[in-house]
Formats: C-alpha cells, sequence, structure tokens
C-alpha cells in the first residue's frame, strides 16, 4: 500500500486524534498499535505509534503496509 486513499487518510487521522487502536498488517505480520502522530521521516510517510500492551515506540512506514484497519 503506497499510498492511502482519501478515506483512509480520514480513518487514520481519526483514530490518531481518537488514540484509537489500529491493526496494521506488513509483511505478513499484524501489529495492533496506538497511532501517536502521522509524519514524513526520511521523505517516507510513516505512521509513529505505541503498542498498547507494553507501551514500546515503533514507527511504521506506509509503503511497507499491506493493509490498516481501526479495531472498534
Amino acid at each position: 500500500m503506497a499510498q492511502l486513499t482519501h478515506a483512509q487518510y480520514d480513518v487514520l487521522e481519526r483514530a490518531v486524534a481518537e488514540r484509537s487502536r489500529i491493526s496494521v498488517f506488513r509483511r505478513g505480520t499484524e501489529y495492533v498499535v496506538v497511532p501517536l502522530s502521522l509524519a514524513t521521516l526520511k521523505g517516507r510517510e510513516a505512521i509513529q505509534a505505541r503498542n498498547p500492551v507494553t507501551g514500546d515506540a515503533i514507527t511504521l512506514y506506509l509503503d511497507d503496509i499491506e493493509a490498516i484497519e481501526v479495531v472498534r
């Protein structure tokens, strides 16, 4: 998923604002994280997030992501 649609950006921005959990699929692995911000790092769009269980920080680059879903 190299680029998100407008609807996907809206969902992701709402999850950042509300601190809602999202499920991200990358390289066959599912990550459930709380997105903290969207940023451009080294010329790549990224989601800066935190693991809700351990509190560990994680950066997920959008061009590496296969799918994103909001966890309700």
